[in-house]
């Protein structure tokens, strides 16, 4: 039952989630909490480690969801599940793509998503900020450490572009992350 369960909510997640991994987290946080897979904690955890690892967030979150619950298939099913709908609908296109990428009322269907997908990756990227710092379900208050690291990244995301005159990598960026959560929590 359980290998159905991750086939089936993962389907999901790859058949819904528009506009790439940073917009599916909100709908994989829903299908991974409402089956009971992992914490709120955990989850976060998988995220951050899925975003600094190689490869897609959803498929490497879908492999260590499926890992988690039912081994290697339960791994191999959730991945295949999470990249079937692309992979189906990729087919689909690619057989009419000429004629559907120049229909006016695709252009305004993918016109009027485009800022849908801008709002829900603020809005996780906010949650998650607000999550870090402000831990109300751990007990506690406000939690410095997260802010401080978040602060030092903007800052140094800012003085990048305002000094250097360029953005700086989300490589660079990972990397520092990972040195400053070494720094912050050893």
């Amino acid at each position: 039952m359980i290998l159905l369960d991750l086939f089936v909510g993962f389907f999901k997640v790859g058949t819904f989630a528009f506009g790439g991994a940073y917009g599916a987290i909100p709908l994989i946080r829903d299908v991974v909490l409402s089956y009971g897979w992992l914490t709120e904690e955990m989850l976060a955890y998988m995220i951050a480690i899925s975003e600094s690892t190689p490869g897609p967030i959803m498929v490497n979150l879908a492999t260590y969801v499926g890992s988690h619950q039912a081994g290697l298939p339960g791994a191999l099913l959730a991945t295949l599940a999470v990249v079937l709908p692309s992979f189906l609908v990729i087919l689909l296109v690619m057989g009419i793509f000429g004629r559907i990428l120049k229909n006016r009322y695709v252009q305004a269907v993918l016109s009027g998503i485009k800022p849908c997908v801008c709002g829900i990756v603020l809005a996780t990227g906010v949650f998650m900020l607000l999550e870090n710092c402000f831990p109300i379900r751990s007990g506690a208050s406000f939690s410095p450490k997260p802010a401080a690291m978040t602060l030092m990244l903007l800052f140094l995301m800012l003085g990048a572009k305002r000094f250097l005159h360029k953005k700086l990598s989300p490589i660079l960026l990972i990397v520092i992350s990972g040195v400053l959560g070494v720094l912050f929590y050893l």
